[in-house]
């Protein structure tokens, strides 16, 4: 027998992100987080959440990126 996925509710998606759990309804209902509606009520793939959360992951700013981007900002006169 194979184990069954490990499904979230919409509280501890809220509770993982530390988001508001209007906010992670939000996400689920728009799609950003893929779930499945049980009834009327939102379940979340473990799998789905750890696909969010990797695909918001960014890589570490660079000094030198920095520095071309704050150059090309203009300065008031004071």
């Amino acid at each position: 027998m194979t184990p069954s996925p490990t499904l979230y509710t919409v509280r501890e998606i809220a509770d993982t992100l530390r988001i508001h759990s209007r906010t992670a309804y939000r996400l689920i209902q728009e799609g950003k987080i893929r779930g499945i509606k049980v009834g009327s009520q939102w379940r979340v793939p473990e799998s789905s959440l750890l696909e969010y959360i990797e695909s918001g992951l960014q890589a570490p700013r660079s000094k030198e990126k920095d520095e071309k981007t704050s150059s090309k900002q203009l300065k008031l006169p004071i």
